[in-house]
């Protein structure tokens, strides 16, 4: 679905984003020590139907850890539905973009989807306190299908009780919270481990989206 409406400055910068955001960049970590295979052949659309992603969000979410992966994705033909705990429109808590949840968690079932994204910012500290959200969190990861968190997104992951002995980062000042929810904290920009993949902050958004889509081609 494409009905997430942007600003036409905010678009352009989308594109250019997408279009710098080839490379792998540097400082990543694959915890299971495999090698990602690079990309091979055309873009995604490997059996017709394009990969349909998730990004879990509410009021307060960071604006570029949304805008960003969202559209470098779309940008490889990755169909994107906003989902949260209510449908509207909601606002960026660090700028005055706004983003429109499209369906509610109850609305949607984890099967429609090959990957599912957690932006960070303000929103995860309001999305752990939603038993619904914590339980969709909790299964989507139980799938084994990509999960992505950036920032302050791993924050639902530890409500949900999944990173127990699972190797991940976040921005620093969560994490003793990852910790205490066992998890094995590393202050890189990218971490992977298994079907997590993680990031600490905006900059680290290249490679972090460039991560995203390469399990999705890998998982399909």
């Amino acid at each position: 679905m494409r009905h997430i409406i942007l600003n036409l400055f905010f678009m352009l910068s989308i594109v250019l984003f997408a279009a710098g955001c080839s490379g792998s960049g540097s400082g990543e970590r694959s915890v299971s020590g495999e090698s990602r295979p690079e990309a091979a052949g055309p873009d995604i659309m490997l059996s017709g139907n394009c990969p349909q992603v998730a990004v879990l969000l509410t009021e307060g979410f960071q604006d570029a850890e949304a805008y960003m992966p969202i559209g470098y994705l779309e940008n490889k033909d990755i169909d994107i539905t906003v989902i949260g705990p209510k449908t509207g429109r909601v606002k960026a808590y660090n700028s005055d973009f706004e983003i429109v949840v499209q369906k509610t968690v109850g609305e949607v079932s984890i099967d429609e989807f090959d990957a599912l994204i957690l932006p960070g910012g303000k929103a995860p500290a309001v999305l752990r306190e939603d038993p619904t959200v914590v339980a969709f969190a909790k299964n989507f990861f139980h799938t084994g299908k990509p999960v992505a968190a950036i920032c302050h997104g791993p924050q639902v992951l530890a409500t949900a009780g999944v990173l127990q002995e699972v190797t991940t980062t976040g921005v620093g000042s969560i994490r003793e919270e990852l910790e205490d929810a066992g998890a094995n904290y590393v202050d890189e920009a990218l971490v992977i481990d298994g079907n997590l993949i993680t990031s600490r902050v905006p900059d680290d958004l290249p490679v972090f989206s460039k991560a995203i889509e390469e399990a999705i081609k890998k998982a399909r």
